[in-house]
């Protein structure tokens, strides 16, 4: 069953921003799924498409659909098994830049609250006690007339950790369809949400790299 009416952009149709024998690295455009849904209207995903080219593509990690910015991919299992060891050990760095709606009372902080599924409202999460641990640290960018711009670093990967983190304070994601009221909705065409940096080892090499996208808020 289809949950949402996916119409992924063709332009640009993939956006590589770096790869080499070991890895892929893209900009990943909003709308535009990581890996395939089980809907056959939702096969067209940045997976896929790389792996027109690059058959030999595995993921190794994912964006929301509705989410921008930097994704990495393997293009082969010593390279997908060193990467995903370093996420799971939180070894690599993602800086996330959001625009939320209202005006946050602090500059910066820290945000511990663990996450679990909502099983009345699949695939949605909330905050619960009985979730597994989620942490993201905020940083004040800008204020501005209704919303603010914000800077999120995640140290752990919940499954829509980020929005559901700045709707617990109050400050819900423009243009969050899932966690968002109608204002909310309304404040943006798409999810105010992207992935601006990534910062891993090479999975062969294990010299340091450094990925960047700037945000387009």
């Amino acid at each position: 069953m289809q949950i949402f009416d996916y119409h992924p952009p063709s332009l640009p149709w993939l956006d590589i921003r770096y790869q080499d024998r070991d890895i892929i690295v893209i900009n990943k455009p909003s709308g535009l799924l990581s890996n395939p849904g089980r809907a056959a209207a939702t096969q067209d995903c940045a997976l896929r498409r790389l792996q027109l080219l690059y058959p030999e593509t595995i993921l190794v990690h994912r964006l929301d659909c509705a989410t921008s910015g930097i994704m990495v991919f393997a293009k082969n299992k010593p390279a997908e098994s060193h990467i995903k060891t370093q996420f799971q050990n939180r070894l690599t760095q993602k800086v996330y830049i959001a625009e939320v709606m209202g005006h946050l009372q602090q500059a910066s902080g820290e945000i511990n609250l663990a996450i679990a599924p909502d099983r009345n409202n699949p695939p949605m999460q909330k905050v619960s006690d009985s979730g597994k641990p989620a942490h993201t640290s905020f940083k004040l960018l800008e204020k501005r007339a209704n919303s603010s711009l914000v800077e999120l670093k995640p140290s752990t990967g919940r499954t829509h950790q980020l929005r559901v983190h700045m709707l617990a304070m109050g400050h819900p994601i423009l243009g969050d369809d899932f966690y968002g009221d109608k204002a909310t909705i309304n404040a943006s065409p798409r999810l105010c949400l992207h992935a601006q940096r990534l910062s891993l080892s090479h999975p062969y090499s294990n010299k340091p790299l450094d990925f960047y996208s700037k945000h387009p808020f």
